[in-house]
């Protein structure tokens, strides 16, 4: 899901990056901040980060998305619905789609 940044603008190279979502989708800023999160997390190199500190982080942020229940689940089920809708339109790769198809199974969110 990731575009891994090639050291350009002051962003050291192996930093893994999601795409920048248009405000106008709807989707929650709450949930892009996570997904920011973790595609940097799981997919930057381990010269960019700590890889045992990354996992420690992304066990936590998996922790945090396991309380989700409820309204805010099925918001969460709705945003990754749409989001993936647009990255469909703008042809990211299957890899990417993926990952938003399966981001709430990955992160133990029943």
């Amino acid at each position: 899901m990731a575009e891994v940044g090639d050291g350009g603008d002051d962003v050291p190279a192996g930093a893994a990056v999601f795409p920048l979502i248009p405000a106008e989708l709807g989707v929650h800023p709450l949930l892009l901040a996570v997904l920011h999160a973790v595609v940097f997390l799981e997919g930057s190199g381990s010269d960019v980060l700590n890889p045992a500190a990354a996992q420690e982080q992304l066990e936590f942020i998996a922790a945090c998305l396991q309380r989700l229940d409820g309204e805010e689940l099925r918001r969460v089920r709705e945003d990754l619905v749409t989001l993936a809708g647009y990255g469909k339109s703008e042809r990211w790769p299957k890899a990417s789609l993926q990952f938003l198809k399966n981001f709430l199974d990955e992160f133990g969110v029943k």
